[in-house]
């Protein structure tokens, strides 16, 4: 079956969407759309006023995108921390245990929680996000939990993301599978 070519307002359309769109990796590379002889061939389409927004509703105001954090976490901390995570003997500042919650309300807590621990100059952060149920772990489409799935997004583009040292999960004793540590970076 041959594709067909997209009109010139079509185009402008697909064009917008996709200057609208955030990446998931901002420091991913973009991928070229390869030129064609007749997209050599036509000028450039203006960007299209934006419309405004049919009588009794508001449009959202559009958000900046979030810059990627100055300093990532780190997947490997020094020796000491490593053998304190892995026997087991690193003592947690603060914990907050977000299952159970949804998915806006976890969010927010754990904004509130970082906010709390930088404020009392803590350095390691306990969050309980909770485990699978057991049932989907033994599945064969075995699914995180929501929450689970979702922190990692929300760690990398949280307002505290250039405080955070590193993500590790938690020792058994801590919880596991079902806990991250969050190492704070110290005050500078």
């Amino acid at each position: 079956m041959a594709r067909r070519r997209l009109s010139t307002d079509e185009e402008a359309l697909w064009n917008a969407l996709i200057r609208s769109v955030r990446p998931i990796r901002p420091n991913a590379r973009p991928v070229a759309r390869p030129a064609t002889q007749e997209a050599m061939a036509t000028p450039a389409v203006p960007d299209p006023a934006p419309r405004p927004a049919p009588k009794g509703l508001t449009l959202p105001p559009q958000r900046p995108i979030a810059a990627p954090p100055l300093k990532p976490p780190a997947a490997v901390l020094d020796s000491g921390w490593e053998r304190r995570i892995r026997g087991g003997t690193i003592s947690p500042d603060m914990s907050i245990d977000l299952h159970g919650h949804t998915l806006a309300a976890a969010h927010a807590q754990l904004n509130q929680a970082i906010a709390q621990g930088l404020a009392r100059d803590a350095r390691v952060l306990l969050v309980v996000t909770g485990k699978p149920p057991k049932s989907a772990a033994t599945g064969a489409g075995a699914r995180r939990g929501a929450i689970r799935g979702e922190i990692g997004h929300w760690l990398e583009t949280s307002p505290y993301a250039d405080r955070i040292a590193s993500v590790r999960i938690a020792h058994p004793r801590h919880g596991g599978d079902g806990a991250l540590y969050l190492i704070l970076r110290r005050k500078k």
